[in-house]
């Protein structure tokens, strides 16, 4: 696969994320219980979101994360294209931002926080090499 596709399917699969992480949400929504659907409250989330606690609190912190996370990778990535460095060092930071992007659902999820903070940090140095590396 070439380093521009290897980038794209990376923005791609980031910009998916969020909607993967809604997935252990909603299901700890509905155990939450209250709402409409078996549990899950499709009239009023927002304030069954934030009534969450424990497994469900960390699922949602990681959903809202996933967002927030698109708006760091996806202007180092349109970088990367926009002035054609897309090679193989920032093919490979694309890739390694995707998979500290998905070890954080899991870290956040499975509550190992240390682990978390950490794979956030090499991701987010991954998507600012990724800018910097577009500088001449």
């Amino acid at each position: 696969m070439s380093e521009i596709n290897v980038i794209i399917f990376s923005l791609i699969i980031v910009t998916l994320l969020p909607f993967v992480a809604k997935t252990p949400l909603a299901l700890a929504m509905k155990k939450h219980g209250g709402g409409n659907l078996g549990g899950y409250d499709n009239q009023h989330p927002r304030q069954q979101q934030k009534q969450l606690t424990g497994f469900g609190a960390r699922c949602l912190a990681a959903h809202e994360n996933s967002f927030e996370a698109i708006i760091l990778f996806a202007p180092a990535a349109l970088l990367v294209i926009a002035t054609q460095n897309t090679n193989e060092f920032n093919a490979n930071l694309a890739m390694a931002y995707v998979i500290c992007r998905i070890a954080y659902l899991f870290c956040y999820w499975f509550n190992f926080d240390k682990l978390r903070s950490l794979v956030w940090i090499i991701g987010v140095l991954s998507s600012m090499t990724m800018m910097v590396s577009c500088l001449n």
